[in-house]
């Protein structure tokens, strides 16, 4: 694993190592040693995946609330996506900024943030299989979210969105964003 990039200080983009031979390959997804060597956790508590049957679904962006903020270690194994990770620290000289890579089977890339990051993607190919690596624990009452279109952000979604959940679609404005819900605790 190496860092290819940070683009905003807490948010990083790796790229892990992919194994090529006449079967297939092999991906290493993460180990403890060269996640430490980046700066991420040596591990993280809880391990998901997101499956996206259509390209163009939007996903986002999603954050925990204090004192329930996480590390995210974010990667597709299968398709591709377009990855964001938006800084809702209220100290941050990045507040407010975002960072979009696209991540997918072929790239190996990974989009890893602290604590402090909204998160969200867009699947750019049918059936996307979307690996996510979390830290502590998801607590549903800890869930927010910030408007995934929001103009205020200007995001550059590569595509039309499509399946957006009515939670998503509802979610408060960046600018409606109460700033003590991402601060660090104490």
């Amino acid at each position: 694993m190496r860092k290819l990039e940070e683009p905003l200080e807490g948010c990083m983009l790796v790229e892990g190592s992919i194994f090529h031979d006449e079967r297939g390959y092999f991906r290493r997804l993460s180990t403890a040693g060269e996640a430490v060597a980046v700066g991420m956790p040596e591990s993280f508590r809880q391990q998901g995946a997101s499956f996206n049957l259509r390209r163009g679904t939007v996903r986002g962006l999603h954050f925990q609330k204090a004192p329930f903020l996480e590390h995210k270690l974010v990667q597709c194994v299968r398709g591709a996506i377009f990855d964001v990770m938006l800084d809702l620290r209220p100290d941050s000289p990045t507040y407010g900024r975002h960072f979009g890579a696209e991540l997918s089977e072929a790239n190996g890339r990974m989009l890893y943030s602290r604590p402090g990051f909204a998160h969200g993607f867009q699947a750019l190919s049918d059936d996307c299989l979307v690996l996510y690596q979390i830290s502590p624990d998801f607590v549903q009452g800890g869930a927010g979210a910030v408007r995934w279109n929001d103009p205020d952000l200007g995001i550059a979604w590569p595509l039309d969105a499509v399946n957006v959940s009515e939670s998503d679609q509802r979610a408060p404005l960046f600018r409606q964003h109460d700033r003590a819900l991402t601060a660090p605790q104490p």
